[in-house]
């Protein structure tokens, strides 16, 4: 990167977290340590929802994954905008009722200790792990594409992280994603206007070739229980998953806890319910955008230049530059069909198309079996190598194409949103440990100060792990799909315990606690069975529906341990 750009990048972040430490300064009772003494408004929750949400991960993977698979991912989010009704309907007003710091400190209210500590347990396990995610997914991305050394550079976010976190508590959080959101937002459009202005094409010609490879189909109504995204797993499976994230994962409930009244909770979550969805295709069609210039500009042949390089530098480089040499040839081909294909749209020679269409697909089979031989040199070469590159897509367009300037501010939304999100996870994680656990059950009859620092600490100790747990961490499939699994195999357990205590009064704190220990197996049994079975019996599962599956066993199994105690 330029100068310029480096100037861009280390100034926005440093303005960033030094505005909310500035602003946070002082914070010395737990209630505006961790509510923020109720001082947000409608639009402040609605964009710390928006930025706790929207981490590094979606910038980095979204684009990546509608690159390589088109804009389906959207169907992901169709079911928000009920989750976002249903939870200002039936959550908000009872947490509000009770003026609680945590979701989890109702459930002692209508079950008892047991059950809140448990829900409490199963928050922290899976929120601590995917904050070490969230740190290590960009780390790893960045510190490629930049040259940097790995763990300096997930020191590097973490530390800047728990510095502001901190300092300011829940109000430094969301004062500060309030500029996250805002550069995060700015970039990704800026990015989509250049990459609209770099297409050698006309932009409704950029359009009818998305919409020819098959990257524009945004609805499938086939039902497929093993399909991780379709109209039907975003419309039931995923509103169990945003049920339990935004009304009971605490790293999201606190963002709207520092409300200043219910109204101005409820409406900073219907904002979120409405925005995500136009903001999520936004940045799938960026990734489209770019899948079209690079049918038009040789792409490099594995997105990670990295590991190229190095295979450059090897005794295999001969056999690379034969493969690379045979992409670049099928690159040529598959380009002037893509002409060919424009002439046949404008004259609608619907014939002609279909020809043209097949022999593209062919030759984008023989691209990947290509590229595939290449990830085989590059494992040759190095049999730790990651070879999986659909994360390095966006940002490796970024730095090879975009002006200078924009590069620098493309980098700060990746690191903004990495801060973003990790502020949120942190700062639950030690309101959770102080409230639920620490203050409750370890030492209850401490002074308001002694709870203070304890978030504090609590938030530093949460820190300081996940920079550990991503420093060992290795990628995932794909990113997103990471973080969204590991949410789903405990969500689905945490909101059956929460819909128990708010719609089934007769169930009674033991029937839960037994309900929701053996939903969690349940989930981890489907999860590490699946597509293996057991006792002859298979199953193929995508894994959104283990937050409908946990929630509903959840149900049934406390119904059932209830009516078992009355008869007995």
């Amino acid at each position: 990167m330029s100068i310029l750009d480096w100037i861009v990048l280390f100034g926005t972040l440093g303005a960033i977290a030094a505005y909310g430490m500035y602003q946070t300064r002082g914070q010395k009772n737990l209630d505006s340590y961790l509510r923020g003494r109720n001082s947000m408004n409608w639009w402040t929750i609605g964009l710390s929802i928006m930025a706790t949400q929207a981490s590094a991960i979606t910038f980095l993977s979204t684009p990546g994954q509608a690159y390589e698979s088109g804009m389906g991912f959207i169907q992901f989010y169709f079911g928000l905008p009920l989750a976002m009704i249903i939870i200002s309907v039936a959550f908000i007003p009872i947490y509000y009722r009770l003026k609680v710091y945590t979701a989890y400190e109702y459930l002692e209210s209508r079950f008892d200790l047991k059950t809140r500590t448990l829900a409490a347990l199963l928050f922290i396990i899976q929120r601590g792990l995917a904050a070490g995610i969230t740190i290590y997914a960009p780390a790893i991305i960045l510190s490629t594409l930049l040259g940097w050394n790995l763990t300096w550079t997930v020191v590097f976010i973490g530390a800047v992280v728990i510095l502001y976190t901190v300092s300011g508590g829940t109000a430094a959080v969301s004062i500060t994603q309030k500029q996250q959101m805002a550069v995060m937002m700015g970039g990704m459009i800026l990015a989509g206007i250049i990459v609209v202005q770099l297409l050698p094409v006309s932009f409704g010609d950029a359009l009818h070739i998305a919409g020819k490879m098959e990257k524009l189909n945004l609805v499938d109504f086939e039902f497929d229980p093993s399909d991780r995204y379709n109209v039907w797993s975003g419309m039931t499976a995923a509103v169990f998953l945003f049920l339990s994230y935004f009304g009971t994962d605490q790293s999201q409930v606190q963002r709207y806890l520092s409300g200043q009244t219910l109204s101005q909770s409820r409406m900073g979550l219907i904002m979120n319910g409405f925005l995500k969805v136009p903001m999520q295709f936004i940045i799938l069609f960026i990734g489209v955008m770019v899948f079209v210039f690079y049918q038009f500009y040789q792409p490099p042949v594995v997105f990670n230049t990295v590991q190229i390089e190095k295979l450059q530098q090897s005794n295999l480089a001969s056999e690379f530059e034969e493969l690379q040499s045979n992409f670049g040839e099928n690159f040529e081909k598959s380009k002037q069909a893509y002409q060919d294909l424009i002439v046949a749209i404008d004259a609608e020679d619907s014939e002609k198309e279909s020809q043209i269409k097949a022999g593209i697909f062919q030759l984008k089979a023989e691209q990947e079996k290509i590229r595939e031989e290449v990830k085989e040199l590059i494992v040759r070469n190095d049999p730790v190598a990651e070879t999986r590159d659909t994360d390095y897509v966006f940002m490796r367009f970024v730095m090879d194409h975009l002006p200078t300037g924009i590069v620098g501010l493309l980098f700060a939304v990746i690191f903004s949103a990495a801060m973003s999100s990790s502020a949120s996870e942190l700062n639950s994680l030690g309101s959770t440990t102080t409230i639920d656990l620490y203050k409750r059950s370890i030492r209850p009859q401490e002074k308001d100060h002694h709870y203070v620092l304890s978030s504090k600490l609590f938030t530093a100790f949460w820190g300081g792990s996940a920079i550990i747990f991503a420093l060992y961490a290795s990628l995932f499939e794909n990113l997103i799909q990471a973080v969204n699994l590991l949410g789903s195999l405990f969500y689905g357990t945490i909101l059956g315990i929460f819909l128990v205590g708010f719609f089934m009064k007769w169930i009674k704190g033991s029937a839960v606690f037994l309900g929701a220990l053996l939903s969690q197996l349940l989930i981890l049994l489907v999860h590490f069975k699946n597509g293996e079975g057991v006792g002859g019996f298979s199953w193929d599962i995508g894994f959104l529906w283990y937050n409908a599956i946990g929630c509903l066993s959840v149900m049934l199994f406390a119904a059932i341990i209830q009516l078992f105690k009355k008869s007995s």
